[in-house]
């Protein structure tokens, strides 16, 4: 009975985003109602109005930090927009090749994940679906393709934001977790690559199936270093820089055009792609220079309400803090670049209410069921039903989060938590458990409707998001199953 009960509250979001197809903040808020009752009727929550106010302190707290990335990514998108930066990006591309599938690896692959790495949170499918349609793909192939195309990335999306709430539920070392999360990528990652090849190649004969192994090494490797070498921050952004510039010098020496970029065009590509420069160069340097790194992490800031809550962050050391510094210095670049910084920041804070909303209705739910005891009782009910079969289940878990609520970062927030119980109850390492919830928030965006939704808006598809969702959930859940059979089989290399 109890077990029943613990699940309700995630069974209400479910239904609210789902059934109703409410937004995360309004099923958040009433889930976290819903969770609040139930942890006080049949759990032990925190005595008094402390029940409230130590996960609502908590969940505030966490959904700040987060927004502290959010904000300058989103700022940083708005700023390339509209000093045409991301326009001269694409365009350039384009001279590239005139292959159909080195254009989609370019666009859906690449670029998509390089706008992953900077903005995540719909960036890519927004920007690179429609840029596709210009190609001549169709609109729903160049939907499919920007949504797979991305998901490799998500796990160290927004530089590194989906990594938060695992680093706050289990005291691990950034970089190993990281490490072993692109690694189950780097192992399966090639997968979505052949699925973005064959979606573009289909309709065109003399393919050239090298570029998949090729595209599929040129990120994934770079990216797989970056984890063990700088943690969360820089996997995607590094690794789809890195891999984007290499494609590029291959694609031109072995499968170009043969007419000559316009005049000019590098030189605004160059400048184009600074800001993203800046900030890879900038956060590798603070997680892989001692002095500096100990100098930024000795000014922290933190709290504690009571014995039970408490929260605590190092704002020099946060990725967030080399955004903005990132985006200052590419503003202050030119007179046409500070025209434009205004009023990108200005778009980005009006879209911060809603994400902020969203944010803390779902940590306040998650808050609730971890200190309640709710989390648990759920983690030794699954642990009883499927016993050391257990990892095979974690990425599909994790997919599901994604899709329920549109964002790897809340799937993570939501069960991030009940992750490590469950493993610990079946004698599962939490870390890997952590690793598997990650990798599979990450696939899970391919199916998240809030994503097919908006991407389906860009390219002229509204009403028909069921039939590419028809698409990708195959894809999501090979890439899932897959995955849990990696943490099978690194459970049995303990």
């Amino acid at each position: 009975m109890t077990e029943l009960l613990a699940l309700l509250p995630i069974l209400i979001l479910l239904l609210c985003m789902v059934g109703f197809g409410w937004t995360a903040a309004r099923s958040g808020m009433i889930s976290a109602a819903a969770g609040l009752g139930v942890a006080s009727w049949a759990f032990q929550p925190a005595p008094g109005i402390m029940a409230v106010v130590g996960p609502l302190a908590e969940a505030v707290f966490t959904a700040a930090t987060i927004l502290w990335i959010i904000f300058p990514a989103l700022a940083l998108h708005e700023f390339q927009m509209r000093s045409g930066a991301s326009d001269r990006i694409g365009a350039w591309l384009v001279s590239i090749s005139d292959k159909r599938e080195v254009l989609a690896l370019l666009l859906a692959w690449f670029f998509a994940l390089l706008l992953e790495g900077a903005a995540g949170f719909g960036t890519p499918v927004a920007l690179v679906a429609p840029m596709l349609v210009t190609l001549g793909f169709s609109p729903e192939r160049s939907l499919l393709l920007a949504l797979i195309g991305h998901a490799a990335g998500v796990s160290f999306g927004a530089v590194g934001t989906p990594m938060l709430p695992l680093l706050e539920v289990l005291t691990v070392d950034p970089k190993l977790l990281s490490g072993s999360i692109m690694l189950m990528h780097a192992a399966l990652g090639w997968i979505l690559t052949l699925v973005v090849f064959r979606l573009a190649a289909s309709a065109s004969g003399g393919a050239i199936w090298l570029a998949v192994p090729t595209a599929a090494g040129l990120f994934l490797l770079p990216a797989l270093a970056l984890a063990w070498l700088s943690g969360p921050e820089l996997p995607t952004l590094g690794g789809a820089l890195i891999g984007l510039l290499m494609f590029i010098g291959l694609a031109k020496w072995r499968w170009s055009t043969g007419s000559r970029a316009p005049s000019g065009a590098n030189e605004g590509v160059l400048s184009a792609i600074l800001p993203y420069g800046l900030v890879l160069v900038a956060i590798l340097a603070t997680r892989t220079v001692p002095s500096l790194a100990a100098w930024l992490q000795s000014f922290t800031l933190e709290w504690t309400l009571g014995d039970r809550f408490s929260g605590s962050v190092k704002p020099l050391y946060h990725p967030g803090t080399m955004l903005m510094l990132a985006l200052a210095a590419a503003a202050m670049a030119s007179q046409r670049n500070r025209a434009v910084i205004l009023p990108a920041v200005s778009s980005a804070a009006r879209r911060l209410p809603l994400v902020a909303l969203a944010l803390v209705s779902v940590l306040m739910l998650a808050r609730i069921m971890v200190h309640s005891g709710m989390i648990d009782t759920l983690a030794n009910a699954a642990a009883v039903l499927l016993g050391s079969a257990w990892p095979v289940a974690v990425p599909m878990v994790g997919a599901l989060g994604s899709f329920v609520t549109g964002s790897a970062t809340a799937s993570n927030v939501l069960f991030a938590g009940f992750q490590v119980a469950a493993a610990e109850a079946v004698g599962f390492a939490p870390m890997a458990a952590l690793a598997g919830q990650s990798f599979g928030a990450a696939i899970g965006n391919v199916i998240a409707p809030h994503n097919i939704v908006a991407g389906a808006a860009t390219v002229g598809l509204i009403g028909r998001e069921g039939a590419v969702l028809k698409r990708t959930l195959p894809v999501c859940f090979v890439y899932a199953l897959l995955g849990g059979g990696l943490l099978i089989a690194f459970a049995g290399l303990r």
